[in-house]
């Protein structure tokens, strides 16, 4: 994958800009769009569709196990387009608001690095590597599986491979400048080793029904969360263009 100019778009951009934006809203071009793009799919599935409508689009752009119990020949070809699709719908505003503050938070120095090309690539592997994931643990089930918190877990995977700096804590917006840690490197980051035990601990309290942070999104898929947080941590070395001991620019 080449994807050099995108990057460097990424980059220039970042860097034009400087210290007169603030962190909040310095967020890369690609990942806003994508922020956008969420919000658009949410409005028309939820206010301007209506009910049945809303249920035929939902059931044909959701993902669900049940699909590849029964041979693909058999049916549509929504099996082929839904372990990605689902990741681009939410099921209420508490759902797509946490999802998309998690998304900027980690996505933005994802995004920075790797360039719009390979982030739109890693979108769409993380998106399938965490229905997947899930489908493996819940084969079968009927159940609709909507949302990108695993595309947004492979980001934080992904970001734990570079932008918690030794002895530092996460930088959002210069994490992008850091080399590489390798894998069994990564583990030997304490800030990366706290935030991951964190990050796991969440999600089994998900897994035995403890409701966090005070909102009912319904059912949470932690088991996608997981599938897309080891694609993201395990995976990233096939998206970084940089080699893992050079560190692009000097940090502001």
């Amino acid at each position: 994958m080449n994807d050099g100019p995108d990057m460097a778009d990424e980059q220039r951009e970042t860097d034009d800009r400087g210290e007169r934006s603030q962190p909040i809203f310095n967020l890369p071009r690609s990942l806003v769009v994508t922020l956008a793009l969420l919000a658009v799919i949410y409005i028309v599935q939820e206010y301007l569709l209506d009910e049945d409508t809303r249920a035929t689009m939902v059931v044909n752009l959701a993902f669900t196990p049940l699909r590849y119990v029964y041979p693909l020949s058999e049916q549509g070809f929504a099996w082929a387009w839904t372990p990605v699709t689902y990741s681009l719908l939410h099921g209420s505003i508490e759902h797509i608001l946490f999802n998309g503050l998690w998304l900027m938070a980690f996505g933005a120095p994802v995004v920075r690095r790797i360039g719009t090309l390979r982030y739109v690539i890693f979108w769409i592997l993380s998106a399938v590597a965490a229905a997947f994931f899930h489908a493996t643990l819940n084969w079968g089930d009927e159940t609709l599986l909507i949302g990108a918190s695993g595309v947004v877990s492979a980001l934080m995977g992904a970001a734990c491979r570079f932008a918690f700096p030794e002895r530092r804590g996460y930088d959002r917006t210069h994490g992008h400048l850091y080399p590489r840690q390798s894998i069994l490197g990564s583990f030997r980051n304490r800030t990366v080793v706290i935030f991951t035990a964190m990050w796991l601990a969440g999600n089994l309290l998900i897994a035995f029904g403890v409701t966090l942070f005070g909102a009912d999104m319904g059912p949470i898929a932690w088991d996608a969360h997981i599938g897309g947080f080891l694609f993201g941590f395990l995976l990233f070395d096939l998206f970084d263009p940089l080699p893992p001991s050079v560190m692009p620019i000097t940090q502001p």
